[in-house]
């Protein structure tokens, strides 16, 4: 049981944790105008009341589930997609959430894509530098609708990781670096590191937004993220019913090609610096949060 002036301690410690993480968040939105800075703000506090702190296990639209590790944040779809629209990006209907971790530069973007049963033969003897090439090109067409929206063009600039793909547990890791065309020499280079988990109606794709700084540092807790997410019994790969289920109309290679162009450049509307300055301002709340919720259900018992 707590005395009295430990409670009272403990909730000062609270206050002056809190009004120092709102003043951050106020400071790093100082660029907008006032509509898009109480937007920020909002969705920043919907995004710590509703954050799920690992360990725990959290289900994934239904279909799947992630052991989510400590240390790791999961964001739910509402809360997530409201504040990737207010940092300037879009979400579709295959956006399940965000996850958030203190020694990640940025953040993971978790979605699954209902294609269809995805055949994997292709695998065994694509060419990476053809993949690389497709995916180029890609990225050109793409760069068509971003223009026509006002958005930066995206170039893509090389292989960060080539694909590997597990034929026994239907996992697919790649990853390529990018930058916005014309870009200045200081500008620095995103980096999307692509995993992905292969299912019977399509696939869990985890994208890390990062840079190329922070990458190789990374991606162990990338790989450890890959590792945690299962489909539910009859999800899997494996239970694929060729009787009745639907097969994608393309095979493996395209989640590495023209298709994965349409993901890349989650960072060119923001930039790599607003999304770390964001990201220490969500997790500085959500450690307040944390603390909070210990201190008050010990309170309580």
């Amino acid at each position: 049981m707590f005395s009295h002036a430990t409670r009272k301690h403990a909730f000062y410690l609270y206050s002056i944790a809190a009004a120092f993480f709102l003043f951050c968040l106020n400071a790093a939105s100082h660029a907008q105008n006032t509509d898009a800075e109480t937007e920020m703000q909002a969705a920043a506090k919907a995004m710590m009341a509703a954050s799920v702190p690992g360990p725990k296990n959290v289900p994934l639209g239904g279909r799947a589930s992630v052991e989510l590790p400590e240390g790791f944040t999961f964001i739910p779809k509402a809360e997530a997609g409201r504040f990737m629209r207010a940092i300037g990006n879009t979400v579709d209907k295959d956006f399940i959430g965000l996850i958030l971790n203190e020694q990640l530069s940025g953040f993971v973007v978790i979605e699954f894509v209902s294609t269809g049963y995805i055949k994997d033969d292709d695998a065994k003897d694509w060419d990476v530098d053809e993949l690389l090439q497709n995916l180029k090109n890609g990225t050109e067409q793409a760069n068509e609708e971003r223009s026509k929206r006002g958005l930066p063009e995206i170039a893509v600039l090389g292989w960060i990781e080539k694909p590997a793909y597990d034929a026994s547990s239907h996992r697919l890791v790649w990853s390529v670096s990018s930058q916005h065309k014309n870009a200045p020499s200081r500008e620095e280079e995103g980096v999307n590191y692509n995993t992905y988990l292969l299912g019977r109606e399509g696939y869990l794709s985890l994208n890390l937004v990062t840079d190329t700084k922070a990458v190789e540092g990374e991606k162990p807790m990338a790989k450890q993220l890959l590792a945690a997410v299962s489909f539910s019994n009859g999800q899997r790969y494996e239970d694929f019913n060729a009787a009745t289920d639907r097969v994608a109309e393309y095979g493996l290679a395209a989640l590495v090609g023209g298709l994965a162009a349409k993901k890349l450049g989650l960072l060119a509307v923001i930039g790599v610096f607003l999304v770390k300055a964001w990201k220490i301002v969500l997790l500085g709340l959500l450690a307040v949060a944390a603390i909070a919720k210990r201190f008050f259900r010990r309170k309580e018992a």
